[in-house]
């Protein structure tokens, strides 16, 4: 339920705070004074498009808060709460700023959040009715929904499971089709894949190879500057020259004896001579190793660096033909291989889907079957209630029909076709609602059908914005003691320019002007008494202080005080 709503700078209205609260508010005033603004403002509050164009001349921004009375458990709550806000002790804060340049953003529960945000709260916290409304009302897909509604939670459960069914069929009627479309094109695929993997296998790649052979060719291209700078440094460290020419091995060797021969003398030579007799030991080791390297060296260097080339070429050509690095061509053998299992297996897989298309179809015409009597069962039910209501509204005679015919194939919402007609008066034919009904009249038709469905609405709020646009005298008093009925379920914000709709409001509310023609930071006035009196006078004649409208404007409140309870209402125990 809302609490209250404030809004800043929009459209006419400056600055003003409309408390609402439970029961049945009615917001009237004169033309231009920003009536409509209110809705905008809610519809704002639940995530509908921002406009620039919507702000108040000379301002920089509008700004519109809302406070909700929410269960602390409920869906609009755990929606709260998964985008990081918080609902305190029941009380859920909103609000939405718009600049002047169209931006927008939103706060919700405390904290900055998307505006999508507030549209998935929307389904949770209110309904709108307004022209717009009348007009989606005509269309089939909302009169299918209001039959499915009004269906329950049995009809509701029939239908996911024949959503369910009939994507199946359809995902399975896809595939099928492109395996057989497609089939050409499948097994020109198959042999290109066939015939890059034997390529690929002939050469035989392996991980890694590539870096291997650059680093093998590296070497070998520079295997006489190898071989020459390995034996100088052999010569230097260990080498039996004829011409006396000592080596480091030796030179170590006898530098180690001398400093033996006297260490006895001073402890600090001793260790002196170990370490040269570690170095003794080391370069005896690298002279080792570098005669192992020499060895290794191969003579025939230029056969070897030869194949070590038209290997990387192989290589290379296949990372152009199926890279770009190695690595994608060995994958490519893994997922190529993988690929051709599944298009080798066309024909028993177009079998499987062939089988899969039929069982699907066969349990979505079944569902479709069961669907549409549910549908023909709610919608006779939804008829007969509503024809009820329409008799209160002072459309005696006037019935709603609902047909629900055979379609002859199976689409996304069931096999068949939705349609709510209007028998304006006895004798005469149904007709859709479109055609068959003025503005008025179906003005009626929406507050009767929303009548009927609110004791299964989850939905606290609704709101309905001139509903009663056409609508004058006895029906216009009906459609306030409508309004008063559904007011005792949920809460019901009506925007109304009617006093026999206003005169059943438990909370009357009034957009004024200044003088100036702006509206000022009072422009909302909460009415009681003799000031509501006027309004409602104003709303009769257009003269607040008119003896006759006072007097007419008193009977209708003591008309809606006295309000009877309606009679022969049916009890929808349905589920």
């Amino acid at each position: 339920m809302i609490e209250d709503i404030s809004i800043r700078d929009l459209g006419v209205i400056g600055r003003a705070t409309l408390p609402l609260g439970p029961g049945f508010t009615a917001v009237t005033g004169e033309t231009g004074a920003g009536k409509t603004m209110v809705v905008s403002a809610l519809g704002l509050l639940l995530g509908q498009r921002a406009d620039g164009g919507a702000v108040r001349s000379g301002s920089a921004q509008a700004v519109v808060d809302g406070r909700w009375s929410v269960p602390d458990g409920g869906p609009a709550a755990e929606r709260v709460r998964d985008a990081g806000g918080d609902v305190d002790d029941g009380e859920l804060f909103l609000s939405r700023i718009v600049s002047s340049e169209g931006r927008s953003r939103a706060v919700v529960g405390g904290r900055s959040a998307p505006v999508g945000v507030l549209g998935d709260l929307a389904e949770h916290l209110v309904v709108v009715h307004g022209q717009s409304e009348q007009i989606r009302l005509k269309s089939a897909a909302a009169q299918r929904s209001a039959v499915d509604a009004h269906g329950g939670k049995k009809l509701a459960a029939v239908r996911a499971s024949y959503t369910q069914a009939f994507e199946s069929w359809q995902k399975a009627a896809r595939e099928l089709e492109t395996i057989t479309g497609d089939r050409d094109a499948r097994s020109a695929e198959a042999d290109t894949l066939r015939a890059a993997i034997d390529e690929i296998e002939r050469v035989g790649p392996t991980a890694g190879e590539d870096a291997d052979l650059d680093a093998t060719a590296e070497r070998l291209s520079n295997a006489e500057d190898l071989r020459l700078a390995a034996g100088l440094a052999h010569e230097v460290l260990s080498t039996d020259a004829v011409d006396g020419t000592r080596d480091v091995l030796s030179l170590v060797e006898e530098a180690r004896r001398q400093v033996e021969r006297v260490a006895q003398h001073d402890a600090e030579l001793q260790s002196i001579a170990d370490l040269l007799a570690e170095v003794s030991v080391q370069v005896s080791d690298t002279s080792a190793r570098l005669s192992s390297y020499l060895g290794s060296l191969d003579a025939d260097v230029s056969r070897e660096l030869e194949t070590v080339q038209e290997r990387r070429a192989d290589l290379g050509a296949l990372v152009r033909k199926y890279g770009p690095t190695l690595d994608d061509v060995i994958q490519l053998v893994a997922d190529g291989s993988e690929r051709l299992v599944e298009l080798d297996g066309d024909d028993d897989r177009v079998v499987g889907l062939a089988a899969e298309v039929e069982a699907h179809r066969a349990a979505a015409e079944e569902l479709a079957g069961r669907l549409t009597a549910l549908r023909r069962e709610s919608g006779d039910d939804l008829a007969a209630r509503v024809s009820d209501e329409l008799a209160a509204l002072a459309m005696a005679g006037a019935q709603l029909v609902v047909s629900v015919s055979d379609r002859g194939e199976l689409g996304a919402s069931g096999a068949d076709t939705v349609e709510i007609l209007l028998r304006p008066h006895s004798g005469s034919e149904p007709r859709p609602l479109g055609k068959g009904a003025s503005g008025g009249e179906l003005s009626r038709v929406m507050l009767a059908i929303e009548v009927v469905m609110a004791a299964s609405s989850a939905v606290p709020t609704f709101v309905f914005d001139e509903v009663d646009a056409g609508v004058g005298g006895a029906a216009a008093i009906e459609i306030g003691r409508r309004l008063a009925m559904l007011a005792e379920r949920a809460q019901v914000i009506v925007v109304t320019h009617l006093a026999q709709v206003a005169a059943f409001a438990t909370n009357h509310l009034r957009v004024v002007k200044d003088a100036s023609g702006e509206v000022t930071a009072s422009s909302v006035q909460q009415l009681e008494g003799q000031e509501r009196v006027a309004e409602m006078a104003r709303l009769l004649s257009g003269l607040p202080d008119s003896e006759s409208g006072l007097e007419h404007a008193r009977e209708l409140l003591d008309l809606a005080t006295a309000r009877p309870t309606r009679a022969g209402v049916r009890t929808d125990t349905r589920s």
